[in-house]
């Protein structure tokens, strides 16, 4: 093979790979900036309150914000193809109320948990088969998910909560693990496995590839040899997997599923997306970010809390940050 063979056949195997992120890139990106926010904040409320920075409190937040950032991450590579997830509160409310619905019925916890996971994922395939061969827009075909699912949870319990969960589903949401001296909390140590795996996912896979191209440019995808239907299908079965995964450890973290579980629940989880970075136009987003995104949007819950200010105020609060989330990306594309 001559050398220009070997250097044409090295440039398609570069194009057709996903190329690494590396530190230099990482620290001049958007995420640095939103790092900088979340410290601001971390300080301010350190200093403005005597109880932020203890233990209990940070803890607290590492639960609290675990099963937003799992669902983010999902919501991250939606968005990243151009769509939009409107239904993973219910998902994640139904997948909670589902397992919890299977443990009274008698069934071992593996099997309970793997029951709500597979109700979550079949709710986000079916919003795939309706966005890609229904020709749904991805608001409408998941805001009627959102709105049958959470029917569903309604309707199949009759507005009664499920309790009297055994301990050792519980302990997904409510225990904490020893290490270096601390106790870790368990759905922390989830966030972290799943953030590593859908990064890896992302960046060093075909498949992440071509989610970041089907935001770019669909018709230049398609006309590649991209099965971009495919493609979309597999990003919003896996929103709602990993959402599911969230609402299964909510529910566990709670001890109790009741059918107004995560309502609302959108509203943080695209909101840890957009702060985290990832654009409303698609082809732009990483893990790292969303995860920053979401440890600010807990952040400024508790810090709401600390400082006194109503709880009335918040989803007034959560809808300015993400109003001005966009602004600055469409400012930044701009620039």
């Amino acid at each position: 093979m001559s050398n220009t063979e070997s250097a044409q056949g090295g440039s398609a195997v570069a194009m057709a790979r996903p190329r690494g992120i590396t530190w230099r890139e990482i620290v001049g990106r958007q995420e640095s900036g939103v790092f900088l926010i979340l410290l601001a904040m971390g300080v301010f409320l350190s200093l403005y309150t005597d109880t932020f920075l203890t233990s209990t409190n940070i803890f607290n937040i590492l639960r609290a914000f675990s099963w937003i950032a799992i669902s983010a991450f999902g919501q991250c590579m939606v968005i990243i193809t151009a769509g939009i997830d409107l239904s993973v509160g219910s998902v994640m409310g139904i997948s909670g109320l589902a397992s919890a619905m299977l443990l009274a019925g008698g069934v071992n916890v593996p099997v309970a948990v793997a029951g709500g996971l597979l109700t979550g994922l079949i709710v986000g395939f079916v919003n795939g088969l309706m966005i890609t061969y229904g020709r749904l827009p991805p608001f409408i075909a998941t805001l009627g998910s959102l709105l049958m699912a959470r029917g569903l949870c309604y309707g199949l319990t009759g507005g009664w909560p499920v309790r009297d969960l055994p301990q050792t589903f519980r302990n997904l949401g409510q225990y904490d693990i020893p290490i270096a001296g601390l106790r870790v909390p368990v759905p922390l140590i989830f966030v972290l496995v799943f953030a590593v795996i859908t990064s890896i996912f992302l960046t060093r896979t075909v498949w992440g590839y071509r989610i970041y191209a089907v935001g770019g440019n669909e018709t230049a995808t398609g006309l590649s040899g991209i099965n971009t239907n495919g493609v979309k299908i597999m990003v919003y079965s896996l929103c709602s997997l990993l959402t599911a995964i969230g609402g299964v450890v909510m529910t566990a973290r709670l001890g109790v599923a009741a059918p107004t579980a995560a309502q609302a629940y959108e509203l943080d989880v695209i909101a840890a997306a957009v702060v985290g970075g990832t654009s409303l136009m698609g082809g732009e987003g990483t893990i790292l970010g969303v995860l920053i995104g979401a440890a600010i949007m807990q952040v400024l819950r508790n810090g709401l809390v600390l400082v006194g200010v109503s709880a009335y105020w918040l989803q007034a609060v959560q809808g300015l940050v993400i109003v001005v989330a966009i602004m600055l990306d469409q400012l930044r594309k701009r620039g």
